[in-house]
């Protein structure tokens, strides 16, 4: 599907939805690995219209982006989570042992990498210890390696939350929340707008860090099969939950674009991502402006 077409359907979706009546908003952050960056345009975007959430629920890198929102929902805040976005790098993020190579994906261990660089920059762009502590309520999913459900997480230890949401199954070790082994909330829903929708919201911002429709090329060695199944996967349930909103739920959808199965230790673009994260909300925003004006805030 071309981007001309799925701005048409995103401009049909808006026309067969009724305005919105006052009442709770809510953002909802996509996972995407190291394109989580263009969430950080887009906060930054709505942070400045004066658009704010009631609720945020985030999955895997989308939880790490909600979580520092919910701590400073200001452009203070917003140009804090930016810095720490700015000083990542491959390295950091995925500390490599010694010996590293393809084969580090076959030896008896729980992950290819230590979770101790992610932990360190969740703690760094956060300033509040548990979940129920965050200036707007958080949520974020994870997937229990109990019974392979999705368990979402609203109180605790905001950093063992955001770091069991983010644990990339084979990248990250589980992590361990109330004797439940947990990993990354994208395997089983990656973009949960289900969630506030259960939760009586009327409005949901979704902040996607890869395309809306996902068209992948065809992979060239086994691993590339498996993560195209992935992402394929997660981009169906979207895609269903989308087709089949209630009445009088608005969804605003903000698409990442570029390719979400790229090198997960690439963080060259951030500064790229970034401003084109600020100019996806403007012109998606500003596209719509007469169409249903009080989407754009104070």
């Amino acid at each position: 599907m071309t981007k001309g077409w799925a701005q048409g359907a995103l401009a049909r979706l808006w026309r067969r939805i009724p305005p919105a009546p006052a009442g709770l908003t809510a953002f909802v952050l996509a996972g995407g690995g190291s394109r989580g960056a263009v969430q950080v345009g887009m906060l930054s975007e709505l942070v400045d219209r004066g658009i704010r959430a009631d609720r945020v629920y985030g999955a895997s890198v989308g939880a790490v982006n909600g979580a520092a929102y919910c701590g400073d929902p200001t452009p203070e805040g917003m140009k804090r989570l930016e810095s720490v976005w700015r000083g990542l790098s491959g390295t950091r993020v995925f500390p490599r042992s010694l010996g590293h190579g393809p084969w580090t994906f076959l030896r008896q261990r729980p992950s290819v990498h230590s979770a101790a660089g992610l932990r360190q920059v969740i703690e760094d762009g956060l300033d509040y210890e548990r979940l129920e502590d965050a200036t707007v309520p958080l949520e974020v999913v994870t997937t229990s390696l109990s019974d392979g459900r999705e368990r979402w997480l609203t109180q605790g230890p905001v950093v063992e939350a955001v770091l069991a949401s983010a644990a990339i199954p084979a990248i990250f070790p589980p992590v361990r929340v109330d004797g439940d082994l947990l990993v990354d909330g994208g395997v089983v829903n990656n973009v949960p707008i289900s969630r506030p929708i259960a939760a009586g919201a009327t409005r949901i911002y979704v902040l996607l860090c890869g395309p809306l429709h996902y068209q992948p090329r065809p992979p060239r060695r086994p691993v590339e099969a498996v993560l195209t199944g992935f992402f394929v996967a997660i981009h169906a349930r979207f895609s269903r939950e989308l087709a089949l909103l209630p009445e009088g739920v608005e969804v605003v959808v903000f698409s990442g674009g570029g390719d979400p199965s790229a090198d997960y230790r690439d963080f060259s673009a951030t500064a790229e991502l970034v401003e084109a994260g600020r100019a996806e909300v403007a012109a998606v925003l500003d596209r719509y402006r007469g169409t249903s004006q009080d989407l754009i805030g104070p």
